[in-house]
């Protein structure tokens, strides 16, 4: 096959688009008087080659082969930090290296982190080489964070809740209250790209980008490695306030949540794989209003999966998750989340003034295996809207933590909630929600295996609602026969049930509690031991295959 001239020339731009060192002059550090031998502070050198670069109009900052420890460096406008294959910039271990900040914007910390860029446009960091955080020097391994033991008795566990005798092999590791920032930040940037390098074992939030627009995080490795993912707060990439951004092809794998998302506006995230103690994604939480983001093409094993929620006024609307393999676990420790493969939570403090709200949100094409179901949790203040589930599967599995964790929800948050809605005892449907208005379920299908606790229940329990459209539907309450009703739906109004099919050893398909003005068509309950409790439904019937009428 020949191809033509224009479309050469097409394949060359492209190509050559994302050669980083094409153009431009380069300025390589150890011309600098930097030393690569692991213990030399090159903060100095790297600074000098960085403003020789700037003074130049902009240029590539060149970190050559060798392992090159150092203090908090700045980037500036026009500059690339090229780390070539085989490089390592180091962060150093020396706390007094990492001056405090004028202004706390560093996570946990409120101290300078290794790479700073300010106020600042077309920055990039790439390469094949490695930024080095050093963060298990700022940890102690061999204690692990407490809980507020105060909520232990409102757990399934009581007093047994986290006890040290289930174990404490997955952490968190304690911390000092003071160490250093984010390994790698932006603020007040524009056009800025993070192509290609590693970032490792951060002592506190790995990147941040703060009220900035056009962010491009491409083909990036991000791990907390040398502490086992036992590391609390070292989300790999944490997006506040900024506007059009892009992540794409990145391996992520933090103890804290892979990517956290506060405040932003037009954002794609696409062919991840993403591994965490916290959630693989999360979106929203008390900063401002996050919309218009797509999340397609992800892997995730996670603690929890996705997890969109609101906690003060900070309001999420417009997204899309599709095309999403979750795997979740119970774990040991002071873990935010229950091994839910997707928690959608809106819980802003009672005196809020103007409390957030969570509406507009699909899931599409979805796989989840894990020992919790999906949970949706609005409060009476802020009821999610418009919300979708096509085409999702849920596999509901035992955990080898299930005695000592499993049986809860988990919606811990900000501090102003009431005690009783952080982490309490309730019975693990496959999808639970409460608090919705316009929840559309299309097929939904929810399998369990054999081995399971007594505490799981329904296939699908639905509380405080309107306008639910449960639409081909699969599956059957947790144990084979059992009290539990594949379905159970109370305190709400219109709600169609449709197209769906009780499986095998499904017992009371609906159990209904103060619903009115409901759609039962056309279902197959062939499978099922009996249509409702109470008997006598609330809906208008019709075209449904009985009980005791023949089956498949």
């Amino acid at each position: 096959m020949r191809l033509k001239k224009s479309t050469i020339l097409l394949l060359l731009v492209i190509t050559t688009a994302w050669l980083p060192l094409a153009g431009g002059a380069q300025f390589v550090i150890t011309d600098y008087g930097a030393v690569g031998d692991g213990k030399t502070n090159n903060a100095g050198a790297l600074t000098e080659a960085i403003q020789a670069a700037s003074r130049a109009g902009g240029g590539t900052v060149v970190v050559p082969p060798g392992d090159f420890m150092s203090g908090p460096i700045d980037l500036a406008s026009h500059i690339t930090l090229y780390l070539e294959a085989g490089a390592t910039l180091r962060a150093s271990t020396r706390l007094e290296d990492y001056p405090l900040e004028p202004d706390a914007w560093s996570g946990e910390s409120k101290r300078k982190g290794l790479i700073t860029t300010r106020n600042a446009r077309n920055v990039t960091i790439t390469g094949r080489g490695t930024i080095e955080g050093s963060g298990m020097a700022f940890a102690y391994p061999d204690k692990v964070i407490a809980m507020d033991f105060g909520i232990r008795k409102l757990t399934r566990q009581g007093e047994d809740y986290m006890s040290p005798k289930f174990g404490v092999q997955h952490g968190p590791f304690a911390v000092p209250a003071d160490r250093p920032g984010n390994l790698v930040r932006f603020r007040d940037c524009q056009d800025v790209l993070v192509s290609g390098i590693t970032i490792q074992n951060a002592p506190t939030w790995t990147m941040k980008f703060m009220d900035s627009s056009v962010i491009k995080v491409l083909g990036v490795h991000i791990n907390s490695f040398a502490s086992d993912l036992r590391m609390p707060n070292d989300d790999g990439m944490d997006i506040y306030n900024c506007r059009f951004v892009q992540i794409a092809d990145c391996d992520i794998q933090t103890s804290d949540d892979c990517i956290a998302v506060f405040g932003v506006e037009n954002i794609t995230v696409s062919n991840c794989t993403l591994r965490s103690r916290s959630a693989g994604v999360r979106v929203g939480w008390i900063g401002p209003d996050i919309k218009n983001g797509t999340f397609n093409n992800l892997v995730i094993n996670s603690n929890r999966g996705l997890n969109v929620c609101v906690r003060g006024s900070g309001s999420v609307e417009n997204i899309v998750f599709s095309n999403i393999l979750i795997r979740t676990g119970l774990l040991t420790g002071n873990w935010w989340g229950k091994g839910d493969p997707i928690h959608v939570s809106a819980l802003p403090p009672a005196d809020e003034k103007s409390p957030g709200k969570i509406k507009d949100v699909r899931f599409s094409n979805i796989i989840t295996e894990g020992p919790a179901g999906i949970l949706v949790y609005g409060a009476d203040n802020s009821v999610i809207r418009n919300l979708v589930f096509d085409r999702v599967r849920v596999k509901m599995r035992n955990d080898p933590l299930a005695e000592a964790y499993g049986g809860n929800f988990d919606l811990r948050g900000e501090d102003r909630m009431k005690p009783e809605m952080s982490i309490f005892q309730h019975d693990i449907p496959a999808f639970y929600a409460r608090n919705v208005d316009g929840l559309s379920l299309r097929g939904f299908e929810a399998e369990w295996a054999d081995d399971i606790p007594a505490f799981f229940s329904s296939g699908i329990e639905i509380e405080k609602f309107s306008n639910v459209d449960i639409d081909g539907f699969s599956g059957r309450q947790a144990h084979k026969n059992g009290k539990a009703a594949v379905i159970r739906l109370s305190d709400g109004r219109f709600v169609s049930i449709r197209n769906s099919v009780a499986t095998k050893d499904a017992g009371v398909f609906l159990e209904h509690s103060q619903v009115r003005g409901s759609l039962f068509v056309h279902n197959d309950l062939t499978r099922a031991r009996s249509v409702a409790n109470p008997a006598k439904l609330p809906f208008t019937a019709s075209g449904n295959l009985m009980p005791g009428t023949g089956g498949r």
